[in-house]
């Protein structure tokens, strides 16, 4: 007879959950980083989108005002679940020390973070969200190599051409480290073309804002995001428990975290995606 029901026990209190997995997962995902967290106790949620503006006119005094109507629509965001299996021992799982739930709660968060971040950067995923490779961004073409900063000064100003400001790139760490070779078009100059985050002692700025690096960011792309046109919609019922069936014979336990993650861009045109002709690091 199954013993799922009886043996699955909650590994972490809710506020347990909280602090040792979904704030460290905020910190250390590259779109939660990026991104604005939005946290819902709904089944969906929803952005509101004005597709035209209401028109506004001269008009002479004491004359009737046109009226007209700002053209809304919405963008309606399921967060999708994100689930993983941790295998640990009996021995971990029984240790209440505050090393041991750490070292539980870090294996979640790299799991969950590799799972988010494939997901925020692909353009469908299976059983998961839609993400960043399936919207219509503004475009911005280098060549075929990176040569200065001008590629990156275009996408600042195609964003701000519909009223978007860039707050961080994106690029994967191989393209990161081909512009960090470059030097600032000068001569004589050995200065690199990136300067240094003075927020961070290990970041870089790339037309003053700052440059993400993640794994899962397609080569031959740097993506220009900004963050109050960006969302990570995050459900707040994340749960992590812990069940000793399945694994009874060998003395350790199995435990399931949950997570239910969506992305939201209700302005894709205010995202930039700065491309490489050829698509691929030098």
């Amino acid at each position: 007879m199954s013993q799922l029901t009886t043996n699955a026990t909650s590994l972490l209190r809710p506020e347990q959950v909280n602090d040792l997995v979904v704030e460290p997962l905020t910190k250390e995902s590259t779109a939660f980083q990026v991104c604005t967290l939005a946290k819902t106790t709904s089944h969906e949620y929803r952005f509101p989108r004005v597709v035209e503006d209401p028109s506004t006119n001269w008009v002479a005094e004491g004359s009737e005002i046109p009226a007209d109507d700002a053209d809304v629509d919405e963008l309606l965001i399921t967060p999708r679940k994100c689930a993983g299996l941790t295998i640990i021992s009996n021995e971990l799982a029984a240790d209440s020390t505050p090393a041991a739930t750490t070292v539980i709660g870090q294996r979640i968060v790299n799991s969950l973070k590799r799972r988010v971040d494939a997901a925020f950067f692909a353009a469908t995923t299976a059983n998961g969200p839609d993400g960043l490779g399936g919207i219509e961004p503004s475009e911005v073409w280098a060549g075929d190599e990176w040569l200065s900063a001008d590629p990156f000064l275009e996408g600042l100003s195609a964003a701000e051409k519909v009223g978007a400001q860039i707050t961080s790139w994106v690029a994967h760490p191989d393209e990161a480290l081909e512009l960090a070779r470059l030097k600032k078009l000068t001569t004589g100059s050995n200065e690199p073309l990136l300067s240094t985050d003075a927020a961070s002692p290990t970041g870089r700025v790339i037309a003053g804002v700052p440059l993400v690096t993640s794994p899962d960011c397609p080569l031959g792309i740097v993506y220009g995001i900004p963050k109050t046109l960006a969302f990570v919609v995050l459900r707040q019922d994340a749960s992590v428990v812990v069940d000793s069936s399945a694994f009874f014979t060998s003395d350790r336990v199995a435990v399931r975290s949950v997570i239910r993650v969506a992305f939201g861009f209700p302005h894709e045109k205010a995202i930039v995606a700065v491309h490489r002709e050829d698509g691929m690091a030098s």
